[in-house]
Formats: C-alpha cells, structure tokens, sequence
C-alpha cells in the first residue's frame, strides 16, 4: 500500500526558501524573521522556527517575496581591503558596494577576511552556497601564502597529519615551500576545511607571519586572470558539469528557472567576463598601423648625392696631362 503525501512533505524553513529565493542568506533570513521583517498570509513572524508551503503567501519588507529564479555562479576577484558581508558596523567598505548594477542579489560562498584577496565564489541560491561550504563537500581551497620568517620543507610536510592551534584541530593541510624572498617565504597551500583565519592561524603556529595571502582556487574553479575587482560568471551547463547530480541534488539547485536580473537594470551583452572599463578596446585592429605622412622634402636639397668627388674642368685636367 502506498502512503499517501502529506501535507507537510512539501513543507521547508521560512529561512531556507528566502534564502533560495536569492534574498538572502539562511542566517541572514534567521535574523529578519526575529526583527519582524517576514510576514506569512498576513501574520508577521516572530521565529525563524517556522515552515511554509508552495501555497503561502511570503511578504518581506512589505514585498511579496521574489519568484525563485536560475541557480547561478560567479567567480569574483575580491580585492584587499573589503570586507565580505553586506553591512558592516564599523563601516568599512564592503564588496557589495562596488559590485557592477547588473549582478543580482547575491550571497558569498564562505569568505575572505579584510587583507585577503583572490578569488570568492558568489551565487544567488542561498543553498548552493551552504553546501559549497561544507567540508563533505571535499572541495580543494588553494592559496599562494607570502609570510615574514623562516621554515623548511620538512616542518611543512607535517602539517599533512593535521594540527592542533589553541585547542582547534584542523585538518591535513598540503604545504609547499616554494622560493625565499628576502625576509619573506612564498609558500602554496591546499586545504578542504577551510575554517576561520585558519592559514594565518595554521602559519603562526610554524612562527610564519602573513603579510599577504591570496586564494587562487576553489574546488574546480580558478581565479585565472580575472582583474581584481572584475566578476565572471560560469556559463549554466558548465556549472552543471562541475557540481555533478549528487551536490545538485543536496542545494536544490533550479537551472530551469528564468534568470533575473536587478530591478530597473537591463541585462548586459552575453559575454565571458565583465569588466568595469567598458570604454577600453578590447581587441587591437589586425595589420600594420598607418604610418605617419613624410613631410614634404625642401626644393632647394638636392634629392640625390653623387658619389666621389666632382668633376673639375677640361682645362685644367688637360693642363695637368700635358
């Protein structure tokens, strides 16, 4: 005998539909729902602990909330010194604020502190990004590392055992000392955990101290030669390819959905990569350039010189035979 569906089958989490719906984060819907910003068929919430079906009628800020739309990755340079959140309270400048109009509205896959730079993966499904974030996930973070000090190889081959810094563990880390600079070490790093500061934290423990450190992958995507502060988005079949049926399968991801973009902001030219400097030419003319007029030669110069010395008269040379 089969079981017939019930009704609450269909059932999710206030904060994990708005966080699909590109609004916000899972956290982030947690907190507006406890501050009252969230409404249910008319009655404002109090408590995130709250399901609601696909018949509800969801109303944020007054809005009814936005029809789910296609699951999409970017990847973004995130340049030093802005911080990864939408606000920040001591009002620092964040990497939403200088994100081109055109980008929906759309949540950090992790993050990167205030003096981290490279690449930070951006989507606008809220559970995509949860499960990227996961260490089950199994997902390879690579970092290039320059830090103040002194270390050998063998002292970073350990950290592929995993170690313990002020009571946290963390995992294996695979470490490579590439060159010496000075008073500064260039070291490459991969880890799948990816726990807060953990590379500093993890380096400080080896007496190294970061003065710069930069992601230059994550899982299988690359930061490659994307400008800091540039934002390339991962064409949908390509994205499809790269998380496989079974991460698919965890975020919910719709990639059957319309895509939508800002309100009030026409949608940019289809292209790879999208650059701020739009007035810069990006492709250079084939062929030689034209070259400069030659000025007009002086009448009064002669056009050829000739060779050896010039003739002298008749007269003398005869003069001179005789």
């Amino acid at each position: 005998m089969s079981r017939k569906p019930e009704e609450n089958d269909n059932k999710e989490r206030i904060a994990k539909v708005m966080a699909r719906a590109g609004l916000c984060s899972r956290r982030e819907a947690e907190t507006w729902v406890a501050v009252g910003r969230v409404a249910v068929n008319g009655v404002k919430l109090t408590t995130p602990v709250f399901t609601v079906s696909p018949n509800d009628k969801i109303v944020v800020d007054g809005k009814p909330l936005p029809t789910r739309e296609r699951t999409r990755l970017f990847l973004y340079h995130k340049p030093k010194g802005l911080v990864t959140t939408n606000r920040d309270e001591r009002g620092r400048p964040t990497i939403f604020d200088s994100m081109p109009k055109h980008i929906p509205r759309v949540v950090s896959v992790g993050r990167l502190d205030l003096n981290s730079e490279g690449l930070l993966l951006l989507t606008n499904d809220g559970g995509l990004a949860r499960v990227l974030e996961l260490p089950d996930t199994g997902w390879l973070r690579r970092y290039r590392v320059r830090a103040n000090g002194r270390v050998t190889q063998e002292a970073l081959d350990r950290l592929a055992k995993g170690i313990t810094v002020e009571g946290i563990e963390y995992g294996p880390i695979k470490a490579t000392l590439d060159r010496t600079q000075g008073s500064n070490v260039w070291i490459s790093l991969g880890l799948r955990e990816g726990k807060n500061r953990e590379v500093r934290n993890v380096m400080r423990a080896l007496d190294l101290y970061v003065n710069r450190l930069i992601r230059v992958s994550y899982g299988p995507f690359q930061l490659g030669e994307i400008p800091p502060g540039a934002v390339e988005e991962v064409n949908t079949r390509a994205l499809r390819d790269q998380l496989g049926s079974k991460l698919e399968r965890l975020a919910g991801a719709d990639f059957t959905a319309p895509m939508r973009e800002r309100e009030g902001e026409a949608a940019p030219p289809r292209t790879k990569l999208v650059r701020e400097n739009r007035d810069r030419p990006r492709f250079r003319p084939r062929g030689k350039p034209e070259r400069e007029k030659r000025k007009p030669e002086k009448p009064d110069r002669p056009k050829f010189q000739p060779r050896g010395r010039p003739d002298r008269p008749k007269s003398r040379r005869r003069e001179r035979r005789r």
